[in-house]
Order: C-alpha cells, then sequence, then structure tokens
C-alpha cells in the first residue's frame, strides 16, 4: 500500500516509529500514578472527604453571610432546614453553621500555612544538614533537638501573656516555627542515603553547586515524600491549633473549630443545656480533616510506593 503523498509503506513501519518514539519515561511514570490514584479507595474517599469540606470553608461563608461571633439572634435553636439555622444557634444567639464554615476556613489556612511553614523550615535544615555532613550537620541537629524538647505550650502561654489579641495568622506562624524538627530528622536521613548514590557523584563532577545538587538532583527524587511530609504537617499543623484554641490559648478574634469547642465546653453545652448541635459538628469537622488527611497520606503512599501496592 501507498501513503496519501504515493510514498511507500512497508509493513511494520508504524511499530518501528513507536519504538523509536517510546512514552517518555516521566508521562509514563504520571500515567501510571493517576491509573493506581483512580484505583484507591482510601484515596478517592479521603479526597472527597477533603473536597466536600473545602467547599464548605470557601462557599459557606458566602452562603450564610452571618457574622460568626454577632450576638443576638434567638438563642438555643434546635436545627432546621432554614437557611441560616442549618447547625441551630448557641446559648447566646450565634449562628452555629456561620461558625463552622468560618472555623473550616481558618483550619485550612492554618493547615495551609503552618504546615507550609514547617516544611519549608524542616526542608531546608534536613537539606543542609544531611548533603553537607560535618560540623554543619552537628549545629544543625542541636539546633533540631533544642526544637524537640522546647516545651511549646509555655513557649505560647509566655507569648501570649504580652499580647492584647492574637489572630489566626499569628497561630499559624507559631504551629509553622514549632512543628518542623521531626521533618528536618525523617528529610535529613533521606538525604544521607541519596548523596552517596552515582548521579551525586556525576552532578559535582559537572561543576554543579551544593545548592543546584540539592534542588534540582536530591529533592526531584524525593518529591513524592515530601509531598506525603506535606500533607502530615498539615494535618498536624490543624490537630495542634485545635489543641490550642481547646485549652483558649487560641485566636481572640474570629472563629476556629477548636474555639467553637472550647466555648460550647466553657459554657456547659452539652452537660447543662444540652445543645449538643454546638460541640458536635466541631468535633466532627476536626476529626473528618484531619483523618481524612491521614488516610490520604496513606493511599498516597501506596500510590507511590510499588511494594504497597496491592490494588
Amino acid at each position: 500500500m501507498t501513503a496519501a503523498t504515493g510514498t511507500p509503506t512497508k509493513p511494520g513501519a508504524a511499530a518501528d516509529d513507536a519504538d523509536k518514539n517510546p512514552t517518555p519515561p516521566a508521562k509514563r511514570a504520571r500515567g501510571e500514578t493517576l491509573f493506581f490514584a483512580l484505583r484507591s479507595k482510601k484515596f478517592l474517599v479521603s479526597a472527597t472527604i477533603l473536597l466536600v469540606l473545602a467547599f464548605i470553608a470557601i462557599f459557606g461563608p458566602l452562603i450564610d453571610s452571618t457574622d460568626p461571633v454577632a450576638q443576638g439572634g434567638l438563642p438555643m435553636r434546635h436545627p432546621t432546614l432554614e437557611l441560616g439555622n442549618w447547625f441551630g444557634s448557641t446559648y447566646f444567639g450565634d449562628d452555629v453553621f456561620s461558625q463552622f464554615a468560618n472555623g473550616l476556613r481558618a483550619s485550612f489556612f492554618v493547615g495551609f500555612l503552618g504546615g507550609g511553614l514547617a516544611a519549608v523550615i524542616g526542608m531546608g535544615v534536613g537539606f543542609v544538614a544531611g548533603y553537607r555532613g560535618g560540623w554543619l550537620d552537628e549545629i544543625l541537629n542541636m539546633i533540631t533537638n533544642i526544637f524537640l524538647v522546647i516545651p511549646t505550650l509555655a513557649v505560647l502561654l509566655v507569648i501570649t501573656s504580652y499580647l492584647a489579641a492574637r489572630g489566626v495568622l499569628f497561630e499559624a506562624v507559631f504551629v509553622g516555627l514549632f512543628s518542623w524538627p521531626w521533618a528536618a530528622r525523617a528529610i535529613r536521613a533521606q538525604t544521607f542515603s541519596l548523596r552517596s548514590r552515582e548521579f551525586i557523584d556525576l552532578a559535582k563532577l559537572s561543576g554543579r553547586s551544593g545548592w543546584k545538587v540539592i534542588l534540582f538532583e536530591i529533592a526531584p527524587n524525593m518529591s513524592s515524600y515530601l509531598f506525603l511530609t506535606y500533607i502530615l504537617l498539615f494535618g498536624g499543623a490543624i490537630l495542634l491549633a485545635a489543641s490550642l484554641d481547646f485549652i483558649g490559648l487560641g485566636p481572640t478574634g474570629g472563629m476556629s473549630l477548636g474555639l467553637m469547642m472550647y466555648n460550647s465546653v466553657t459554657y456547659g453545652a452539652a452537660l447543662q443545656l444540652g445543645i449538643w448541635w454546638w460541640f458536635i459538628p466541631p468535633g466532627i469537622g476536626i476529626i473528618a480533616l484531619v483523618g481524612a488527611l491521614y488516610v490520604m497520606n496513606v493511599g498516597l503512599d501506596e500510590i507511590f510506593n510499588p511494594k504497597l501496592r496491592d490494588i
């Protein structure tokens, strides 16, 4: 047969062309990762939960624009299908759904910023310590150990005694500054194992500087591990912030899920007033958000690591 241009073609020519132009390894790896991701129940379920919670956090305050700390509504209303009363109201007449949506938004913000700050510090310390080694590694390791033993609660108590007001931004930064040590240690150990590989030696021989070797050789080979580390830091930041809020050390302005729990317990919503709809939504929100992040971490670990795939 001949092609439309009249140039003769022989059988198997298409196969020969395919052999000459195979699928790039990076593209093939992405396709394989997507294939296993779509088959992972852990990843799909956790991703769905996170998307639903993110939707509420983004659009909830727009749907119900009630001020979450505005008092003056009817107190202790039971939840109904009426707009503006889906989750009922508190002892002071605050709209619980508005508090829940704004609290979710604050939790995502703390996780994104606090977890991101911890990831940046942990990656920087871990990469430098693991790649350089020697006296620099000893100094960075000493600093990491100091942050590991610093009592976070005591530090926050000292700081808050000098602050008249605290916001969610302050909480996110504080959480990020005290959440990075374990990530630095884990990344340092991974960097130690990679720095002796042949491709690292070739990069050094080619004249690449240390930071370029870390940025373009070591970090890409740890990309999936770094992503999983960030997910854990994201969830850990949310959980730590909720714990601080629950004991009354959270933001003095605005709203968060932990602060909702703190207020409901402080004013006896469960034991004295029977306002179960005040403390159950934030509790379920924290459990669902942090739990989905950790389940997603397990699912992604199975997707990225062929040895763990059972799907």
